[in-house]
């Protein structure tokens, strides 16, 4: 999406853990959820300040008010919707989901997935129900949503610098489980793109991460 639309990228999770020095699990098992929250709406706080950037959150960042406000107030928010046998395939082997580390991570994200839908479903603009789609499909699908509103160009600019599409779109993404792959996307009407998408696999197109320096982990 951010290489499409010519934007910078950033994955909420991937700058806490370069904040902190180390990856989410650890900062599950030395602060708790309640911790890692924390860290995570101060994150999606600052992120969603930003002008022309594409943002990916975590599955988890909708359980706070606070954040769906921020994503709501200051961009344009699809929710790709996968149902949890999706999820599960698409998360079974991954380590870096401290939620899913359970007996039975199936039954897990389908109680995450109860919890969380509703509260995605309010912070949307756009439901995109994924499947099991290409990559490539998908993001075409959300351009198409997004030009058809006019809240990017039809086609994209891709040759668009950062500075130069500042104050012209935002995009946001959620998952619909801690687990889940991206799952809401936002666009301000000021015009900037973020994107809360999740796993935290992301390729990391145009991502610069903010200075670790100000936040280290207490081990």
């Amino acid at each position: 999406m951010a290489r499409r639309l010519g934007r910078q990228f950033y994955d909420s999770d991937h700058e806490i853990e370069a904040r902190t020095g180390v990856r989410i699990p650890v900062i599950f098992e030395h602060e708790g959820e309640d911790g890692f929250r924390q860290r995570e709406a101060q994150t999606i706080d600052e992120l969603t300040q930003r002008n022309g950037i594409v943002l990916a959150t975590g599955g988890g960042a909708v359980l706070r008010a606070e954040n769906r406000e921020h994503i709501k107030s200051r961009g344009t928010v699809v929710y790709l919707r996968a149902n949890p046998h999706d999820l599960w395939l698409r998360t079974r082997r991954d380590k870096n989901r401290p939620l899913l580390q359970t007996a039975d991570p199936r039954a897990r994200l389908e109680q995450l997935f109860q919890e969380r839908d509703a509260l995605y479903r309010e912070c949307a603009t756009f439901v995109i129900e994924t499947g099991r789609p290409s990559v490539n499909a998908l993001v075409n699908m959300v351009l198409m949503q997004l030009e058809m509103a006019g809240i990017v160009p039809n086609p994209p600019e891709i040759s668009q610098t950062a500075h130069e599409v500042q104050g012209a779109g935002q995009v946001a993404a959620a998952s619909s489980a801690d687990t889940a792959d991206t799952a809401a996307k936002a666009a301000s009407p000021a015009g900037e793109v973020h994107d809360p998408a999740h796993p935290t696999g992301h390729d990391g197109v145009g991502n610069t991460p903010l200075p670790p320096s100000r936040d280290t982990f207490s081990r």
